[in-house]
C-alpha cells in the first residue's frame, strides 16, 4: 500500500495550486510503486494518463525491433511524463523503466487538461516543458548529423555534470558504459576507448562513485570546433 502521506503537492508543477485543490487531485489519481528495471509504459503503449514521479527515477528511452536501446532522458522527484499521450491521445512515443524503486501518480487525461487549463502557470510551464525538449531532440538530430561518436561522448558527458561543492563539474553516481552507448547511439566498446582517452589526456578523472570532468571549457570547445567542421563520413 502506498502511504497516505504521498502528495502532489511536491511537484513544482501545481506550485500555484492551494490545499483544497491538490487533496482533491491527490484524491483523483491512483498512486503505485514501481521496483527498480521495471517498465512502467512501453513505446507505442495505448492510454493517455499523465505520471507524476513522487519519489524514485525513471528513463525515457525507445528500443529498436533489433532490441537496441537510446536513452532520450531522465526523469528524477518532482518531474512527469506522458504528458504527450495526454495532450494528443496518440500512443506512448517512448517506453519508461523504472531506474530506482520509485512511487509514481497517474492521474487522468481529462483531469490533467482542467488543470492546464485552469491554471495560468500550471500551462506556462507545461509549455516550457514542451518547449525545451523539442530543443533537446533537436540538439540531438544535429549532433548525429554533425558530430562524431567521439564528440558525442563529449557533448553527453558535458550534458550530465553538474557543478560539484568545489567547482568540479560531477557526474555522480556515473554512468555504465552501456548506458553512455545508449545515450549517444554508439556501441560500449567505443565509449570505453573514448573515456580512457579521456583520462590519458587529463581530461577526465575517476573517483569512488563518480566521474569529474577536469576541463569542461576545454570539452565544450572541442564540441563546437567539431560542430562547425564537416560532417563525419559513414
Amino acid at each position: 500500500m502506498i502511504r497516505h502521506s504521498e502528495t502532489l503537492a511536491r511537484m513544482p508543477l501545481f506550485r500555484s495550486l492551494d490545499s483544497e485543490a491538490i487533496r482533491r487531485l491527490d484524491s483523483q489519481c491512483v498512486w503505485r510503486r514501481a521496483k527498480a528495471k521495471e517498465r512502467v509504459l512501453d513505446y507505442k503503449d495505448g492510454g493517455a494518463d499523465l505520471y507524476f514521479v513522487s519519489r524514485g527515477h525513471v528513463r525515457v528511452l525507445i528500443r529498436t525491433p533489433a532490441g537496441k536501446e537510446s536513452i532520450l532522458r531522465d526523469i528524477r522527484d518532482g518531474e512527469y511524463f506522458g504528458e504527450l499521450a495526454a495532450i494528443d491521445g496518440q500512443p506512448r512515443s517512448a517506453g519508461i523503466v523504472a531506474v530506482t524503486d520509485s512511487i509514481v501518480a497517474r492521474m487522468p487525461p481529462t483531469i490533467f487538461r482542467g488543470i492546464v487549463h485552469a491554471y495560468p502557470d500550471v500551462c506556462d510551464q507545461l509549455m516550457v516543458l514542451l518547449a525545451s525538449q523539442i530543443r533537446m531532440l533537436a540538439n540531438r538530430v544535429n549532433e548525429y548529423g554533425t558530430l562524431d561518436v567521439r564528440t558525442r561522448v563529449y557533448a553527453e558527458l558535458l550534458r550530465l555534470a553538474r557543478t560539484g561543492q568545489s567547482g568540479e563539474a560531477v557526474i555522480s553516481p556515473p554512468p555504465t558504459h552501456a548506458e553512455l552507448a545508449a545515450r549517444v547511439s554508439s556501441h560500449r566498446e567505443a565509449i570505453t576507448r573514448e573515456l580512457n582517452s579521456l583520462a590519458r589526456a587529463g581530461l577526465l578523472g575517476r573517483r569512488r562513485g563518480a566521474l569529474v570532468l577536469l576541463d569542461p571549457a576545454r570539452l565544450a570547445s572541442l564540441v563546437e570546433e567539431a560542430g562547425r567542421a564537416e560532417p563525419p563520413r559513414g
